[in-house]
């Protein structure tokens, strides 16, 4: 048995109060009486008072008060065994980490932005498989491919310019570890569309990257590509080992540096990986496009999961505490008739 609330079980401490209480106003106005009147009047007063009555009424209010306990907490006994199926496409996200990503022509930054985005879409996925991948001068998958949205959210939560062990952009390499991630996927025969969503602001130090998209097309991988930043771009901050911001980069001559965003290069990666290239220039742009395309995506059935969970079992309690109540309010507190004796008759 496990609690929904178990800090509601405390609230069990009252019923002994309750009843030394009840004890203790019984005595004392016992003591009241015998002050002021005898036992024989008292008696008479008392008439068919129903000793035994009292004692159900104040049963019937203790078992009631410890059921509505017991109820509001959330009593959860035995197992409920769901069977979920999966149904969806797999898709790993790739998102640039290098440190142009911190320039913030798009509010709050780059960065943020993106994450905030990836955020929304995840919101909407159902059944999907999603990844993460991140990268700058080298790749590696921070979430293989999940259906654990939280476990997703935050590590992508987590993720920052400062994980990475350089500061350059290396597209190729992004690439191929995405092939690497969707080539470990175990089901491979379910018939489920292989997406790749490419996030970065185009700036690519590595050269051609053609190559490694021909390789993920051979991989049956579609890829789109999200442009984040604006074409007059924005200085790089440079921050502290307390993430406040002391300045900008500056090249050897002492000049800031501009970072733009690389449209003609994002589109490319999504002309030529048969997807689509989508932009985020400002703080107020999204990508719903990308999540009308994903719709029309094929969607592949993947094993399906046996969920074991405790079911609630409060309703069960309610019942007889309302029973047990209802007794407290309405129980004779005097003997009814059917229960006194009557007094024999005289013959004459």
């Amino acid at each position: 048995m496990i609690w929904n609330n178990s800090i509601y079980l405390w609230l069990l401490l009252l019923l002994p109060a309750f009843a030394g209480f009840y004890y203790w106003y019984v005595q004392s106005q016992k003591k009241k009486l015998n002050t002021f009147f005898s036992d024989r009047l008292i008696s008479q007063l008392r008439r068919n008072f129903w000793v035994t009555g009292e004692k159900v009424r104040l049963f019937s209010m203790l078992a009631a008060v410890l059921l509505f306990i017991i109820a509001l907490a959330g009593p959860k006994i035995g197992t409920e065994v769901r069977e979920v199926q999966r149904v969806g496409v797999n898709m790993m996200i790739a998102l640039d980490l290098s440190r142009s990503m911190n320039t913030q022509d798009v509010n709050p930054s780059r960065l943020e932005k993106a994450k905030f985005e990836i955020n929304r879409l995840v919101n909407r996925l159902q059944g999907d498989r999603v990844g993460l991948l991140v990268f700058t001068d080298e790749a590696f998958v921070q979430v293989p491919l999940t259906t654990d949205y939280s476990a997703f959210r935050m590590l992508l939560d987590i993720s920052n310019t400062e994980q990475m062990p350089s500061s350059g952009t290396n597209f190729s390499a992004a690439m191929l570890a995405a092939k690497d991630a969707f080539e470990s996927v175990e089901d491979q025969n379910n018939n489920a569309a292989n997406v790749l969503l490419f996030v970065a602001d185009g700036e690519n130090h590595s050269g051609n990257f053609s190559s490694a998209l021909q390789e993920l097309q051979a991989e049956n991988v579609t890829v789109f590509s999200i442009g984040v930043g604006t074409s007059g771009g924005g200085p790089v901050p440079v921050f502290n080992e307390n993430g406040e911001m002391t300045g900008y980069h500056r090249d050897s001559s002492g000049e800031t540096i501009t970072s733009r965003l690389g449209s003609d290069t994002m589109r490319r990666i999504a002309g030529e990986g048969g997807g689509e290239y989508y932009e985020i220039s400002s703080g107020s742009d999204n990508i719903e496009a990308f999540f009308s395309r994903l719709d029309e995506l094929e969607r592949g059935e993947f094993s399906s999961q046996e969920f074991a969970d405790y079911k609630d079992q409060y309703q069960v309690l309610l019942l007889p505490g309302l029973l047990f109540f209802l007794a407290a309010l309405f129980f004779p507190r005097y003997k009814p008739k059917i229960f006194s004796r009557s007094a024999p008759s005289k013959n004459s």
